[in-house]
């Protein structure tokens, strides 16, 4: 039967969460908004409507949510021609379809920044399948995106695991009844992300792959 390896990529894959909270922070200061890093990073994961909602509350007026946006994606941009991916990320992702899973792309990123990720990571040899906030009516926590790239790869949810480095990673693929693996490269706390339903935490790419054998992948049986 076929199993599935979907991976967040946004802090998981590539080393971009720190160079959204950037992105994020000056879009809100040029259009007036003071809000603090360590919030920006905490929300970092989620769609773009729903993260302002998380650092500016969602009883707020949202008709410049678009500039937000737009002025987030500008920012961003600047970044393309040099992010980060993560040691071992592409490693991973080709052990995982050596060994027969399906790897798909699960994530909040747009078309645009996804083909940047994708470039970074070096690795599309490896993927079966791309997941994207496009694709979706509701992003992470809601388990739509989850249920989305399960559906791509026709893979029951019993026979998938999820990789991501948030909160709203874990929650969504539990919400989707998916195994759960969370990495500490995003930034957040361990204890953060077992609370949030991870079954195992790992450091990056690099640990996951060297602990493979012994991870919730090995509880998949070919």
């Amino acid at each position: 039967m076929s199993r599935a390896a979907l991976f967040d990529v946004d802090g998981t894959l590539a080393d971009t969460n720190h160079l959204h909270v950037t992105a994020w922070w000056e879009a809100l200061r040029q259009a007036g908004h003071t809000v603090p890093m360590h919030a920006l990073h905490r929300a970092i994961g989620l769609p773009g409507g729903d993260l302002l909602d998380h650092v500016l509350g969602d009883d707020r007026d949202r008709t410049g949510d678009d500039r937000l946006s737009a002025a987030h994606d500008t920012l961003y941009a600047t970044y393309f021609d040099r992010l980060p991916a993560l040691d071992s990320a592409a490693e991973l992702l080709r052990t995982l379809a050596r060994d027969g899973w399906k790897v798909v792309l699960v994530t909040s990123a747009k078309d645009n920044e996804l083909k940047a990720l994708r470039r970074a990571i070096d690795a599309d040899d490896a993927l079966t399948e791309t997941a994207t906030a496009d694709d979706v009516e509701e992003g992470k926590p809601a388990p739509e995106p989850i249920r989305h790239a399960l559906e791509l790869a026709r893979v029951p949810a019993e026979r998938a695991v999820f990789v991501g480095d948030t909160v709203w990673d874990m929650k969504a693929a539990a919400a989707a009844g998916v195994a759960r693996v969370g990495v500490l490269c995003g930034g957040i706390p361990r204890q953060d992300l077992e609370e949030a339903g991870a079954e195992a935490v790992y450091q990056d790419p690099a640990e996951l792959l060297a602990q493979l054998g012994r991870s919730p992948f090995s509880r998949v049986t070919p």
